[in-house]
């Protein structure tokens, strides 16, 4: 009779162990305090939880961008069906952070509306 509820408390580990807050991993266990995740390696405490660092977003040289922020093109960036292409020094004033692969929204006198990529960009 023991040796069954052994089994079942090994099959159903904790419950009370909420999941992973950065990968929603199940997995999740404790060590020393702290919950770790096996899958992500993210680790956190149950007392403060998890705290949403929101959309950061580094320009070329490792600062990290906000919205307003302005920003220098660092070199001469082609856009399809224009002319011309947006020259390197150009400022742009009152970027918008976004997400996915072109992770600046902006508009640049003579272009318009547009989205770069911060790899390109400089805090200026």
């Amino acid at each position: 009779m023991g040796r069954v509820m052994e089994i079942n408390l090994y099959l159903h580990p904790m419950q009370n162990i909420p999941p992973c807050p950065s990968c929603k991993s199940l997995y999740a266990y404790e060590m020393e305090a702290k919950l770790l995740c096996p899958e992500c390696g993210f680790e956190w405490t149950p007392e403060t939880g998890f705290v949403e660092k929101g959309l950061q977003v580094k320009d070329s040289n490792g600062n990290l961008l906000a919205d307003g922020d302005s920003v220098v093109v660092i070199k001469d960036l082609p856009v399809k069906g224009a002319p011309k292409s947006i020259k390197g020094g150009t400022k742009v004033k009152n970027i918008r952070l976004a997400e996915g692969d072109h992770n600046i929204d902006c508009k640049i006198d003579g272009f318009g509306s547009m989205a770069l990529k911060s790899e390109f960009v400089r805090k200026g």
